[in-house]
């Protein structure tokens, strides 16, 4: 056998079995952590450790799948009532990329390319593999990624939770809970369904590897996939398949690791505070700006400017009481948005001004 295949599985099982074993201790993120920690320690200590290049292209078309499954029929009748919140959030979020990106590049080692794609709020899996695409540092993306994700499923949720608990002590008025009818999500499950999801993904996300448009694979197979869901209603991906992607990125990014790049970890504890700080002040501002405006209650508003993924948003806003589906939309729509514009505006910032 071939000495790259041979490394190949290598990567693959260690990858795989250090992804399930952080995911079982139900780390968030941690089939992505545990697969970065394991090729990583394989690259580090044996130097063993090989995925090749389509490594992600394949993980970019099976992500854009997912994120163009993610959107139903039922949320788009609900979308000229949530343009405006909608726009409020993109704009902020927008924003504070830019804003934090900068700084963290002035005020740390980071090229202007790492530093942007490190605020981007998408996945924590998508991200670092469209910021490799890009010429980042994907690793040191992925480890703010990942912060970030602990923080928007672990932190803030229980910091929005104490402030509003405080807040309605304080006001005589009462509290209100909106809400507003369940999404209604589609049943089609079959394996035809996936099959076509697949096909329509892989052929527009390789034409889109070929335009030269910024990490074009990913969009091209999210609004591929997405027309197929809203148009047809025959669009399907199983969970079991974001996992494997989850693991097939935290390969691909954990056999990028040298000795170096631990090293320089050191380096990012400034960036990460920045992050922090963006995200909190970004949370409770924006978020009194959408209870203001858009007619939602404070902890509704606090819980979509929160940067945790929509499936993680479902649980977190059921647990603390929150049943206005919007709140879940609209992070969908964050994570179709953000995803497939903001690498563009990125890369175009970085044309004219990198």
């Amino acid at each position: 056998m071939d000495m790259a295949y041979l490394y190949l599985l290598l990567t693959l099982l260690i990858g795989a079995l250090f992804g399930y074993l952080v995911y079982k201790i139900k780390v968030p993120g941690g089939l992505l952590v545990g697969a970065i920690v394991g090729a990583a320690l394989l690259n580090i200590c044996f130097g063993a450790a090989y995925m090749p290049n389509q490594t992600k292209l394949l993980v970019q078309i099976i992500a854009g799948a997912f994120i163009g499954c993610s959107m139903e029929k039922s949320d788009v009748k609900r979308l000229p009532k949530i343009i405006k919140p909608t726009i409020i959030m993109i704009s902020a979020l927008l924003i504070l990329n830019l804003a934090a990106g900068v700084l963290i590049h002035l005020s740390s080692p980071l090229d202007l390319v790492t530093s942007f794609m490190s605020v981007v709020p998408g996945g924590i899996s998508d991200t670092p593999i469209i910021a490799a695409v890009m010429g980042a540092d994907a690793a040191k993306v992925a480890v703010m990624q990942i912060v970030r994700q602990v923080l928007g499923i672990g932190v803030f949720p229980l910091l929005i939770r104490t402030y509003d608990d405080r807040r309605n002590k304080l006001e005589e008025d009462g509290y209100r809970e909106a809400y507003t009818e369940k999404r209604q999500k589609s049943k089609t499950k079959s394996w035809q369904a996936l099959v076509c999801t697949l096909i329509v993904a892989a052929i527009f996300g390789l034409i889109g590897n070929k335009t030269g448009i910024p990490a074009g694979a990913f969009v091209f197979s999210i609004v591929s996939v997405l027309i197929l869901k809203l148009l047809f209603d025959f669009a399907y991906m199983p969970k079991n398949l974001k996992k494997f992607a989850q693991i097939l990125s935290g390969c691909y990014l954990g056999s990028t690791i040298v000795m170096s790049d631990i090293l320089d970890l050191r380096y990012l504890l400034l960036p990460l505070f920045i992050i922090i700080i963006g995200y909190m002040a970004n949370c409770f501002i924006t978020g009194i700006i959408l209870s203001k405006t858009c007619g939602f209650t404070r902890k509704e508003a606090m819980l979509i400017t929160t940067p945790a993924g929509a499936s993680d948003m479902a649980l977190i806003s059921s647990d603390m009481g929150v049943e206005n589906t919007d709140v879940i939309i609209l992070q969908i729509l964050r994570a179709v948005i953000v995803m497939t514009f903001f690498p563009q505006i990125i890369s175009l910032i970085l044309h004219f001004f990198g």
